[in-house]
């Protein structure tokens, strides 16, 4: 599956959100100085067994890069996440953070 998801970032919510499906998908966050908290996720398991779950991590992950802050993967489901990617994001982790 290799579709681009359109995510918005709602910063009143403060969160990322997609519509998948008929369904609002969502990554919670905080920021605070130069670092973000994505704090939680929230997705169906339906969209999680389609194959949904990394496609809207990864996305999210790369707005998030593009914009040069570090995340902080407090949700476990992203922490997860990026330590089986670990190569790919052990960058966007702030000085002295391992996952």
């Amino acid at each position: 599956m290799n579709t681009q998801l359109s995510i918005n970032d709602n910063e009143f919510l403060r969160q990322f959100e997609a519509e998948i499906d008929g369904e609002l998908v969502k990554i919670e966050y905080a920021q605070q100085d130069r670092k973000i908290f994505l704090t939680k996720l929230i997705m169906s398991d339906e969209l999680r067994e389609k194959g949904y779950l990394d496609l809207f991590i990864e996305q999210v992950l790369e707005i998030i890069k593009d914009r040069n802050i570090s995340v902080m993967p407090t949700s476990p489901t992203v922490a997860k996440f990026m330590r089986k990617h670990r190569r790919k994001y052990k960058s966007m982790l702030p000085v002295g953070i391992n996952i």
